[in-house]
C-alpha cells in the first residue's frame, strides 16, 4: 500500500492533463486552482483539464443548478416572495444584509443569487418551491443525473454545505446547459444591480463577484464563482476567447483573486502558448491537496 502510495504521488501534474490545444503544451500551463478544465463549448473538445474527475466541494456554483431548477419548474419570476427566519435557519445564520419578513420578486431574488452569490436569495427560492427546499434539493440531483454529472451531489440550494460536490469535469457539464438558459445567462453576467425590497420598502445595490464581468474585462456569456473554506476559490464561466466559445472551470484555487489569475493564464495559453507562473503558496497548497486525494484514493481501492 506504501510503495503504491509513493508512486501516485510522484505522478507529475501534466499527467492529469489533456492533449495540447493548437499544439500547445499542457505542461506550459501552471495553474493556482487544484482541479481545472476547459471546453470548446461549439465543439465539445476538451481544450485543457487538470485533476478534473477529483470530487470537491464546489460553494456558491452550486446556484447555478439551483437557478435552472427554478426555470424548469416555470414558477412566475414575477410572483412576490418573503424571506423569513427559516430562510436564514437554512443558510446557518449567515449574514446576509436582507430584512426578515421583507419581499422581491423571485426573478429579482434570483438574479441575486446569480450575480452575487446571495445566500438568502438562493435559500427563499427553495423553500418557496412546491414540496419545500427537500423537494428543490430532490429536483436538484435528478438534473443533475439527467445532465450526466454523475460525480455531483447536492444538499442545499446556496452551496454554503460543504456536502454540495462535483467534479470539473461535472461542472462543464453545468455551466454547458446552463448557457442555454437566457435568464441565467442575462443575470449572471449582470455587473451591478439594485433591489427595491417591500415590506419594508428599501433598496440594497449589489455587485457581480466576477471582476471579469463587474468590470467588462471579458466578452463573458454565463458567470458564477464560489467560496468556502472546503472548497477553496472556485469559478466557471463561459466566455469568449480569441473568437471562441469556451467552459472554464477552476475548482480550490489558492487566493481570493486565483480563479481570476488562472483565466488570464489559461487565455494566455491559449494565444501563445505560454501560461505563466503561480505563486510559490499556490504551488505548496495544491501539492497538499492532491496528496490528500490520492491518498483518499489509494485506500478506498485497497479497501
Amino acid at each position: 500500500m506504501i510503495s503504491l502510495f509513493l508512486s501516485l504521488l510522484a505522478l507529475p501534474a501534466m499527467a492529469a492533463n489533456s492533449a495540447p490545444a493548437k499544439g500547445y503544451n499542457p505542461a506550459n500551463l501552471q495553474l493556482a486552482s487544484v482541479s481545472a478544465m476547459v471546453v470548446d463549448a461549439d465543439t465539445g473538445e476538451v481544450v485543457y483539464q487538470k485533476y478534473s474527475d477529483i470530487v470537491k466541494p464546489i460553494a456558491s456554483l452550486t446556484k447555478v443548478m439551483t437557478a435552472m431548477v427554478v426555470l424548469d419548474s416555470k414558477q412566475s419570476l414575477r410572483e412576490v416572495i418573503r424571506f423569513s427566519q427559516e430562510d436564514r435557519k437554512a443558510i446557518n445564520n449567515y449574514y446576509s444584509r436582507i430584512r426578515m419578513g421583507s419581499e422581491l420578486p423571485r426573478g429579482e431574488a434570483l438574479r441575486l443569487a446569480l450575480m452575487s452569490s446571495e445566500n438568502l436569495a438562493a435559500a427563499a427560492l427553495g423553500r418557496n418551491f412546491p414540496g419545500g427546499t427537500s423537494a428543490f434539493v430532490a429536483k436538484m440531483n435528478a438534473k443533475a443525473r439527467a445532465l450526466g454529472m454523475k460525480d455531483t451531489h447536492y444538499v442545499d440550494t446556496s452551496g454554503l454545505s460543504h456536502h454540495n460536490v462535483s467534479t470539473a469535469a461535472d461542472m462543464a457539464k453545468l455551466i454547458a446547459a446552463a448557457a442555454k438558459y437566457p435568464v441565467i445567462a442575462e443575470y449572471s453576467t449582470t455587473t451591478t444591480h439594485t433591489a427595491n425590497f417591500r415590506r419594508p420598502g428599501y433598496n440594497l445595490a449589489y455587485v457581480n463577484t466576477n471582476s471579469l464581468v463587474r468590470y467588462q474585462r471579458w466578452d463573458v456569456a454565463v458567470s458564477k464563482t464560489g467560496y468556502l473554506n472546503e472548497a477553496g476559490r472556485c469559478l466557471v464561466m463561459k466566455a469568449n476567447v480569441d473568437g471562441k466559445n469556451l467552459l472554464f472551470v477552476m475548482l480550490d484555487s489558492f487566493g481570493k483573486t486565483s480563479p481570476i489569475g488562472d483565466a488570464g493564464r489559461i487565455k494566455r495559453w491559449l494565444e501563445t502558448g505560454k501560461g505563466g507562473n503561480v505563486a510559490t503558496a499556490a504551488q505548496v497548497y495544491q501539492k497538499k491537496k492532491v496528496s490528500e486525494y490520492l491518498a483518499a484514493r489509494t485506500t478506498a481501492s485497497i479497501r
